[in-house]
């Protein structure tokens, strides 16, 4: 009787185990930080896996990645840093794809900039709002847009896309040139000054995904990376205000 009782409390460990095997831990660029919680929580509905994220500047992740930070799969803002993981062999080749496609949007909430909102970002007085352009694709792209334009705004460098907008919408800075899905969010201010800047003015904003070399549940983190190309996923990714890549690329 004792022996059967210690099989029984054997048999209820199992599974308990293995679920808790079933976890990933997805570095994502912070642009897209609340789509991610939206596309983790779908993917444990449907898989039963554990999604933990972990935000930041794309660079900054890199940088944690070739370090030995312990990611399972990385959602960049960029084509370039999951190129180099793969070509370093760092990355899985096999895994990388454009998950979505981003753009930049002047925005501001001052009752200055209300009637002339494409213009004032040609002759823009106070401070401008980017992500940094050293480790954040949307900040590259910022500068590439101004340094097209000739215009030499007074810049308020943020460490992501999230603090770039967070400067404008606290007044820290006049304006902001910010990722577009991010002013959909509800709970900012009211702008006075929307206005989307031209994709072909910079260079494109394509953001890929890639497992990581090495990670502990590559089979269950490569899975995670095709459901971003699955119906559930583009619908999620597409409401959010971001482009979507043709399917199959």
């Amino acid at each position: 009787m004792r022996a059967r009782r210690l099989l029984y409390l054997l048999l209820l460990l199992v599974p308990a185990a293995a679920a808790a095997g079933d976890r990933l831990t997805i570095a994502v660029a912070s642009n897209f930080a609340t789509v991610a919680h939206e596309l983790a929580e779908a993917f444990t509905h449907e898989t039963g896996a554990d999604v933990r994220i972990s935000t930041g500047a794309t660079g900054k992740l890199y940088n944690q990645i070739i370090n030995g930070a312990p990611f399972d799969v990385f959602l960049a803002a960029d084509v370039r840093r999951p190129l180099l993981l793969e070509e370093s062999g760092r990355g899985l080749a096999e895994t990388r794809r454009t998950y979505a496609i981003g753009s930049l949007v002047f925005w501001s909430r001052d009752p200055a900039l209300a009637d002339r909102c494409r213009q004032a970002l040609l002759n823009l007085d106070g401070r401008l709002a980017i992500a940094n352009p050293e480790t954040a694709p949307y900040g590259r792209a910022a500068l590439e847009y101004l340094l097209a334009e000739g215009v030499e705004p007074s810049l308020v460098i943020g460490e992501n896309a999230s603090q770039a907008l967070q400067f404008a919408a606290t007044g820290n800075a006049q304006a902001g040139l910010v990722a577009a899905s991010h002013v959909r969010n509800a709970n900012l201010p009211s702008a006075t000054c929307s206005w989307p800047v031209p994709t072909a003015s910079h260079g494109p904003i394509e953001q890929q995904a890639i497992v990581v070399a090495g990670a502990g549940r590559s089979r269950l983190a490569t899975e995670f990376v095709e459901f971003l190309g699955g119906d559930t996923a583009r619908d999620v990714i597409r409401a959010a205000g971001y482009g979507l890549p043709e399917e199959g690329e």
